[in-house]
């Protein structure tokens, strides 16, 4: 079954210099396993596409039921050189929640 990213997490995104920091939080701790499974660096960045020239790393952060990703050069330069609308990036978590994940094992919203 394909969600979308948002029903199962929220985020939170910013920047520093001409990277972006994107921070993926399940709902419900049960749901941390599917992002580990669905959310990779690879498929984070195929989301961006042409947005982010570098890589993209990511941070397992089970303890807070989070994962963690730093976008390396997809600012168009950062803030003060792009000429992009976002040249921030705090719309970027906001992006990454139409991302599509398979859901299978995730029981359905009460």
């Amino acid at each position: 079954m394909k969600i979308p990213l948002s029903q199962i997490a929220h985020t939170r995104s910013g920047d520093k210099g001409d990277m972006v920091n994107i921070g993926v939080i399940a709902y419900r701790p049960g749901d941390y396993p599917i992002l580990v499974r669905e959310v990779t660096a690879e498929r984070v960045k195929a989301h961006f596409g042409d947005l982010v020239k570098g890589t993209v790393t990511r941070y397992e952060l089970p303890n807070l039921g989070a994962l963690n990703f730093l976008l390396d050069e997809a600012l168009g330069g950062g803030g003060t050189l792009s000429l992009r609308i976002d040249a921030q990036g705090k719309t970027f978590g906001a992006a990454l929640l139409r991302l599509e994940i398979d859901a299978s094992s995730h029981p359905p919203q009460q």
